[in-house]
């Protein structure tokens, strides 16, 4: 079982112009929440503390229309296609792999590979993006 995060679908016609499409199965209470977890993830790595409280406050604005790819998304994705083409997005959650996790864990064993995104991984994004400024 998955649960669709946040999906966008642009269709580039012949001519050039932009169809979109946008949805998700969160509530916009929980797109804030999950914004806000990810951006004070990502501010942490990039700032500390105080980065992490800006990420959180960032990433609950970002939430805040019920989606977490944000809709300038549109133009990097249409940048990316040809005319007369289409492209998705989506950013899902595996359900199914929180009680495989755990029960892995409980019963001593141990992630051979693991191709997740992981909390530390978004601190780690936080990080090289300080770098970079």
């Amino acid at each position: 079982m998955i649960r669709l995060i946040d999906a966008l679908a642009v269709q580039k016609n012949l001519d050039g112009s932009l169809a979109a499409l946008q949805w998700s199965d969160l509530s916009v209470e929980e797109a804030e929440g999950l914004g806000a977890t990810v951006g004070a993830l990502l501010g942490l790595g990039a700032d500390g503390e105080a980065g992490m409280e800006a990420g959180a406050i960032a990433g609950m604005g970002a939430g805040s229309d019920g989606h977490l790819i944000d809709e300038s998304e549109v133009w990097d994705v249409a940048d990316s296609i040809k005319p007369g083409s289409a492209a998705a997005v989506a950013l899902i959650e595996h359900i199914w792999a929180v009680p495989l996790r755990a029960a892995i864990a409980n019963a001593g064993g141990v992630a051979v590979s693991d191709e997740w995104v992981h909390p530390l991984d978004l601190v780690e994004i936080g990080l090289l993006a300080s770098d970079e400024l």
